[in-house]
């Protein structure tokens, strides 16, 4: 497929900023809350291998935390910095990801002229604004560990790839066994040439002509520090109950199916076993264990 012109992966707030409507009978969501909940059900077979969601920061988040509670999963963050032209800073370049990561598409950077000095000023630049926004997200929270784990990475949209691949070689780096790129909208030639850096990738949809992925928004408002805060704040381990489906072994080849929940850090006391009525002619087929 032919490379989308530069233009046409410029970040954009609303429909109302473009002379053109997305090209032919593509969705349009209502805003990234409702993209997450049009994502998470592709995402449900992952459920059972109990993944960690992370949304790139800041736009994202919105996006995984709809995930993360459809799937009941915990949420962490990935803080990503697009390293842009100097002269057209939506046309990305590169990326830059917390632990270090750096990637450059060394075409793009050829094809815009930059120089070496001017190149080195930005990545500067972006790498002061990743940190700050590291101290302010989390603090001296830790991010979870996500040492050999699936991990389902989300973002608004995909359109160049290159945030996402920094995004997924920084959960690479920090253990992740398997990552998932799950995303709302994307063209279809970035999500392939993912693949050598993520395991799968999943989709609701990949126009053969995306243009921006703020065109598939109705409101694509930028995400604020305060809205990421607020969602993390509530996606924290401590403040989430461990909640999974049993079945505990009633005896006599019978098993009853319930719903397990574990308070954070419980003391002296025994997790809260709701059992539902078991089905007609329900038998054992393995016993149950204390997870």
């Amino acid at each position: 497929m032919q490379r989308p012109h530069p233009a046409r992966t410029g970040a954009v707030n609303s429909l109302q900023e473009l002379t053109i409507d997305p090209p032919g009978d593509g969705l349009r969501f209502a805003d990234r809350h409702d993209a997450g909940r049009r994502l998470a059900p592709l995402l449900a077979a992952f459920r059972d291998e109990h993944p960690v969601v992370v949304g790139m920061a800041r736009g994202g988040v919105p996006v995984a935390a709809e995930v993360a509670d459809a799937l009941r999963a915990p949420m962490d963050v990935v803080l990503v910095r697009k390293i842009g032209a100097p002269h057209q800073p939506e046309y990305a370049v590169g990326a830059l990801a917390e632990g270090g990561i750096r990637v450059l598409d060394d075409a793009a950077v050829r094809a815009t002229g930059i120089g070496a000095a001017e190149l080195q000023a930005v990545i500067d630049r972006e790498q002061r604004e990743l940190d700050a926004r590291l101290a302010r997200y989390r603090g001296d929270t830790p991010p979870l560990d996500v040492r050999g784990r699936t991990v389902l990475l989300v973002d608004d949209g995909l359109a160049t790839g290159r945030s996402a691949r920094a995004a997924a070689l920084s959960l690479r780096a920090r253990g992740a066994a398997r990552i998932v790129l799950a995303v709302p909208v994307a063209a279809p030639s970035s999500l392939r040439g993912l693949l050598d850096c993520v395991d799968d990738t999943v989709c609701v949809q990949a126009p053969a002509d995306l243009w921006a992925v703020g065109l598939w928004y109705h409101d694509f408002r930028p995400t604020s520090d305060q809205e990421v805060t607020a969602l993390l704040d509530a996606h924290r381990p401590s403040t989430r109950p461990v909640e999974r489906e049993v079945a505990v072994d009633a005896g006599l080849h019978l098993l009853l199916p319930g719903d397990l929940t574990l308070p954070h850090a419980p003391r002296g006391s025994s997790p809260l076993r709701t059992a539902r009525a078991p089905a007609a002619g329900a038998r054992a087929t393995a016993p149950w264990r204390p997870p």
